[in-house]
């Protein structure tokens, strides 16, 4: 299956990657040296500073020495365009892609509003810009997998400090989702009474609408950097050190794939578990939708299903979305990392097949180690 460029700026997140990967190749000085690159980077910096809902408050922008006492430019979206135009050709280099991919990942927030770069890459100015980039992106051997379903290997990824996957007991996964489900139903019926109607209070909760985390998730490997698991990570805590272990995959499994918007739509159809009122001040200020929300009911899906998968493309695409459903309902896709799968069903995990991974020094890239 080939990756369509136009699914790249269908969701903020896959438009933040072209955006990413432009932003690479100046730093790995694929553009004009001198002030062409200087200037797209500080007029990116700036627009998307000045376009930043939490300007002010959610971080600080630092300028180097200035000719005078003026106030800091700020470049519009329709400055910023042509700039971006001069960017080469993207997308050819796997390491690079992968890591602007995994910068895109790690900035993904769904409990408050957009960043500024994510609502610059949204504007209609840099629609053609980040189209160009789109197709680069697409047209890389690189990124050939990620509109494929979940590979037939599959590996899971334990983060040092974190509990580590083993061998599943018999019924394990079913009290997992049962348990899940009544927690949720418990939830929104405590957010119905205490928490206010407003979508624009200051409350915050659950935000997420993936799989129970206690469920076993994998993801596929890739030749020379390991399973993917290590590196695509939203929200990540900066991990030094994890152990990969190998997954034994029940045959004739049956893996659903959420490939894109409406693969997630039509789950929620088929499986709707109403959470408006522990949702509705979190994908507010992600989404700007004020409505009934819904997600996945896990312990439902799992009677038709033995594991759920979202392909890269599917997350670029879908997640932070406000995903029409049915009727007056929506949904969210967030917190499910690219190319994950939850496991509905038991699975084992090969203790001989444990791999030791360390992050490179310096680097954002992770090596295999003997220890």
């Amino acid at each position: 299956m080939t990756l369509d460029p136009t699914v790249l700026l269908a969701g903020p997140r896959g438009r933040r990657l072209c955006l990413a990967v432009a932003l690479r190749e100046l730093d790995d000085g694929g553009v004009p040296a001198g002030e062409d690159a200087q200037l797209l980077r500080q007029a990116v910096l700036l627009a998307a500073h000045a376009l930043d809902p939490g300007r002010g408050t959610s971080g600080v922008v630092l300028f180097g020495p200035r000719d005078d006492t003026g106030p800091v430019p700020t470049p519009s979206p329709a400055e910023v365009a042509p700039l971006l135009d001069r960017v080469p050709t993207a997308g050819s280099d796997e390491g690079g892609l992968l890591l602007a991919l995994a910068d895109t990942v790690d900035l993904a927030r769904y409990w408050q509003e957009p960043d500024g770069e994510d609502v610059l890459a949204a504007t209609p100015e840099l629609r053609a810009p980040l189209a160009r980039i789109a197709a680069a992106i697409a047209g890389s051997p690189h990124s050939a997998w990620w509109a494929t379903p979940a590979a037939r290997e599959q590996w899971t990824v334990a983060f040092d400090g974190l509990p580590s996957p083993g061998a599943s007991d018999a019924g394990r996964m079913r009290e997992v989702v049962e348990r899940w489900r009544a927690a949720t139903i418990a939830e929104e019926a405590a957010a119905r009474r205490d928490r206010p109607s407003d979508p624009a209070a200051p409350w915050s909760g659950t935000w997420w609408s993936r799989p129970p985390a206690d469920l076993i998730r994998t993801t596929r490997a890739l030749p020379g950097r390991g399973p993917v698991g290590l590196r695509l990570v939203e929200d990540g805590l900066g991990w030094e050190a994890a152990a990969a272990r190998r997954a034994h995959i029940p045959a004739g499994a049956r893996v659903l794939e959420i490939d894109g918007p409406e693969a997630w739509a039509e789950l929620c159809r088929r499986f709707p578990l109403d959470v408006t009122s522990s949702r509705r001040h979190d994908w507010y200020r992600a989404t700007g939708r004020n409505g009934r929300w819904v997600v996945p009911d896990w312990s439902a899906v799992r009677g038709s299903v033995d594991a759920v998968h979202l392909s890269v493309a599917g997350y670029l695409s879908t997640a932070g979305r406000a995903i029409a459903v049915e009727g007056d309902a929506a949904s969210v896709l967030a917190g499910w990392d690219p190319d994950a799968t939850f496991w509905l069903t038991d699975v084992r995990v090969d203790p001989s097949t444990r791999e030791r991974w360390v992050r490179e020094q310096g680097t954002d890239d992770w090596v295999p180690t003997a220890s």
